[in-house]
């Protein structure tokens, strides 16, 4: 049986790598994302390699939002199997300087963002006994936020409160769903191509495997952590850095 797949933020970057890394392995695929430019090319891409493909416009802060984008989804499929929580977006303010405002924003897509679709799957898959979750955190999780970030304490913050949301809903969704998470290094992405570019011969000195990463280097561990079976894997984190091991 076909197997369906929302990824949030999956126009572009990481999200985009997951989508075509899904497809590739039978996966049809649900993009949920803010830019319609994005959602269209990648929903094109989906297309040729010949899986089906729906698109919506979402900023996944909005609780409402997710709900009425699961349903409707659920209603079209029959039903959703993987839910990958990527969609992110950066903070560079440090805690001088950042607002209010900017901080909760901050919060809002990065970790309650991955509340929201979650809570809007979970119903679902637990009446189908069945469901994988992939949370995508980040290497700053660990490190309270490398040189090399692009963001700072906000989201350094937010990424590391995914880790704890991964092991407290491990424990509570078992044995049905599954919920681990990703904690990619420097990935190149159009967020972070900017930065990496300016950087590149002192961060690969700082990578063991001599190289920055790929969003398809992330997205062959989310189609493991998604459609791998058997699985005894729940819980966990795992890093996909090439061992960045310079801070």
């Amino acid at each position: 049986m076909t197997k369906t797949a929302i990824i949030t933020g999956g126009g572009r970057g990481i999200g985009r790598g997951c989508a075509h890394e899904l497809a590739r392995q039978g996966c049809d695929i649900v993009l949920a994302d803010l830019i319609p430019d994005d959602l269209a090319n990648t929903k094109a891409e989906i297309e040729q390699i010949g899986r089906r493909c729906w698109t919506y416009e979402a900023d996944v802060a909005d609780f409402a939002r997710a709900h009425d984008v699961v349903a409707d989804v659920i209603a079209t499929t029959g039903g959703i199997d993987v839910l990958v929580n990527n969609a992110g977006a950066s903070n560079t303010n440090g805690i001088a300087e950042i607002t209010e405002a900017s901080f909760d924003r901050t919060i809002d897509i990065n970790l309650k963002g991955a509340f929201n679709w979650t809570h809007a799957v979970v119903p679902g898959m637990l009446a189908r006994e069945a469901g994988r979750i992939v949370m995508m955190s980040s290497l700053n999780a660990y490190t309270g936020g490398v040189t090399s970030a692009v963001s700072r304490f906000a989201y350094t913050t937010a990424k590391a409160g995914l880790l704890g949301m991964t092991r407290a809903l491990a424990k509570e969704l078992s044995p049905h769903i599954y919920v681990n998470a990703i904690c990619p290094g420097v990935i190149e992405t159009e967020r972070s191509n900017d930065m990496i570019r300016a950087r590149k011969d002192e961060l690969v000195r700082g990578i063991s495997l001599g190289r920055t990463g790929t969003p398809a280097d992330v997205a062959q561990l989310v189609a493991f952590l998604a459609l791998s079976e058997p699985c005894f894997i729940t819980g966990q984190d795992i890093a996909v850095d090439g061992f960045q091991w310079v801070t």
